[in-house]
């Protein structure tokens, strides 16, 4: 295994990460589907990673409705100092009105019953799961910022806000002097590629780490899909609410490139995939999940496989994103002069 620097913490994380979102909800009409996984399959997904050196743990209390830190609660107790745990928070608590967003009120809340679950009494990352739009987002900076100095939290994160969402609440942190976001976090993949145009350049230079979900796009990167999703899968079994929305030709070309490079590595679709990822300067640790302990295994070793530059530039190549916008200074303009046109000009 080997380890990136967290942003600018100084803290060194795996470059493979666990996801618990199959933890639990076997009862659950969505998680349920996703291949859930009870407290014995847990116990062995969770020590199968320490043994591979992970040292970072994804989870959210959305997750099966908590129940996935419960789990992870359960089989980490006796590991806790091994690992870092990072969770999230927004997501409803229960049937009140104010059992969720990003309130002063929700988050003390909704921490306190994070870590109740996972039966320890500090966060090393605790996300914002998704933007409020009602909250003042200085409202939820401040909150943050105490249970930072109250030492219930290590780092803050910010998981599926847009660049500019997180832009504005580095601002606030430096103008406040209060704890700021050190972490990203995105769904990143070979047929997702939309966070390179603003999210990952602006990470980059803000000195943020990014952790990187859903690097097999559902599934659709392992190869398995040809003619629409098979339905034992997870892409085959989930709503469709939370599916990834992809260019469908565009995955099929990317998907048969990666086969191709597959075979030449005698490999895995899955392993390439998660390789190109672990290639791309930006990316601090690709969070796995997996519904089977063969499939936590192979994925496991994708950081063990080394793509050439000929194998980069053709899955560049074929899934390489179309410009989200034509800039308008190109479009409705002649260039702008260098110093040295101007001087041959005058």
């Amino acid at each position: 295994m080997k380890y990136r620097l967290l942003g600018r913490t100084g803290v060194w994380v795996s470059e493979l990460s666990l996801g618990t979102m199959t933890f639990g909800g076997r009862g659950h009409p969505v998680y349920g589907a996703m291949g859930a996984l009870g407290p014995d399959e847990a116990d062995r997904f969770v020590g199968a990673a320490l043994d591979a050196g992970v040292n970072l743990i994804d989870t959210a209390d959305a997750y099966a409705n908590g129940e996935s830190e419960e789990l992870l609660g359960r089989v980490i107790r006796q590991r806790r100092a091994d690992v870092l745990i990072a969770s999230k928070v927004i997501a409803p608590l229960g049937p009140g009105v104010n059992d969720h967003g990003l309130t002063r009120l929700h988050i003390m809340r909704a921490l306190e019953e994070s870590l109740r679950r996972l039966r320890t009494d500090y966060l090393d990352v605790y996300y914002v799961h998704n933007w409020d739009p009602l909250t003042p987002l200085e409202e939820t900076l401040g909150v943050l910022d105490d249970v930072v100095r109250q030492g219930k939290v290590r780092y803050l994160g910010a998981a599926n806000l847009a660049a500019w969402q997180i832009s504005k609440g580095l601002g606030l942190s430096a103008l406040h002097d209060r704890a700021r976001f050190v972490v990203g976090q995105t769904a990143y993949s070979l047929v997702t590629r939309d966070a390179e145009h603003e999210l990952i350049p602006m990470g980059v230079d803000a000195g943020l780490g990014l952790t990187v979900t859903k690097p097999l796009a559902d599934g659709l990167l392992t190869g398995k899909f040809s003619n629409g999703p098979v339905p034992d899968s997870r892409r085959g079994r989930i709503g469709s609410t939370l599916q990834l929305r992809v260019d469908e030709q565009k995955a099929v070309r990317v998907v048969d490139v990666l086969r191709t490079v597959a075979e030449r590595h005698a490999t895995t679709s899955a392993r390439v995939a998660i390789a190109w990822l672990l290639a791309q300067p930006a990316v601090t640790s690709v969070t796995l999940g997996a519904r089977t302990p063969d499939q936590l295994t192979e994925n496991l070793t994708a950081g063990q496989l080394t793509l050439t530059a000929q194998d980069l530039a053709e899955l560049d190549e074929a899934s390489r994103p179309a410009p989200p916008y034509t800039s308008y200074m190109q479009s409705n303009f002649a260039p702008i002069r260098t110093p040295a046109a101007h001087q041959l000009d005058s």
